[in-house]
């Protein structure tokens, strides 16, 4: 019989990727003795196998190996059992993936004794529905990083009408939107040159893709803000997307809305860096200039 007094985990991952089979059947071992293992789930284009939320709000922790989209995909999963998630760097980036493989077995009991920070974050709840008819919602997800349109294939400019709060914003010309959250200020909203939000906020950002005003600028509102955008023109490859994960193509009547999802992502710190070492090491922030050197000083 099992310890009850043992940590239940969840296991997540994309097995058919490089090196993840492995390290889930290495960490498996080496939990044995140490956490009951509820299920192992595989994760595979975004879509997984996975326990009932009933089953999931058993388990303590999850356990995710794999690159970032691998630990979106977890998390969206898991948000409304409200497990966190210990996210083992197996990919490129890793930004969400807070430990290494030997940290995770090095400080395995001071996490799973909650020793390590669990951070809440927030998330963004995406519907879109017909302007004939709102209550028929024919596209429904959750995004951890963030809910993008973009005018796709031939890459023709859109126009789109941003509403907050049932007050117009803008109408914007350009390649598409972004609506990001606090997570997902470091993804495609950093790309498009969005700001850097810490991570524990409650806020969102719009940040145009390629506007053609060189006065559009991203802005940051209320985390509790209902964010509604129509089309003025758009093509008819224009998409929305999750977490580049859930997309649809958009029709001429459609409404997107985008609000606060009702529940969060929960994520467990490393305890040996902070989000701002994480910043610096893996997005190279703050780096100071290469500095020629002083012939004088040698």
């Amino acid at each position: 019989m099992p310890d009850t007094k043992m940590p239940k985990l969840v296991i997540f991952g994309d097995l058919k990727k490089e090196h993840v089979a492995e390290a889930v059947e290495e960490f498996k071992d080496f939990a044995r003795d140490k956490a009951e293992i509820i299920d192992s789930c595989s994760i595979e284009k975004y879509k997984a196998e996975i326990l009932p939320v009933a089953e999931l709000k058993k388990c303590d922790f999850a356990v995710v190996f794999g690159g970032d989209g691998s630990i979106i995909s977890a998390g969206r999963i898991l948000r409304q059992s409200k497990v966190p998630v210990i996210g083992v760097n197996l990919g490129k980036l890793g930004f969400l993936a807070e430990f290494s493989v030997d940290e995770l077995e090095q400080y395995f009991d001071d996490i799973t004794c909650e020793k390590a920070p669990i951070e809440r974050r927030m998330m963004l709840s995406c519907k879109v529905f017909s302007s004939s008819n709102r209550s028929q919602v024919k596209f429904g997800s959750a995004a951890i990083n963030d809910v993008f349109i973009t005018a796709g294939p031939l890459h023709r400019t859109i126009e789109l009408k941003v509403t907050v709060n049932s007050q117009t914003v803008a109408s914007f010309v350009g390649d598409g939107l972004i609506i990001s959250t606090p997570t997902g200020s470091t993804a495609y909203n950093l790309s498009a040159s969005g700001p850097i939000l810490d991570s524990s906020m409650e806020a969102m950002v719009i940040t145009p893709i390629c506007p053609h005003s060189l006065s559009f600028r991203p802005i940051v509102i209320d985390a509790n803000s209902k964010v509604e955008i129509s089309r003025v023109r758009i093509d008819k490859s224009t998409i929305i997307s999750v977490d580049g994960q859930d997309s649809l193509k958009l029709s001429d009547n459609d409404i997107v809305g985008i609000e606060r999802e009702n529940s969060d992502f929960l994520l467990v710190n490393n305890p040996l860096r902070t989000r701002w070492d994480t910043l610096a090491a893996k997005l190279g922030w703050a780096e100071k200039p290469k500095y020629k050197a002083d012939p004088l000083t040698k």
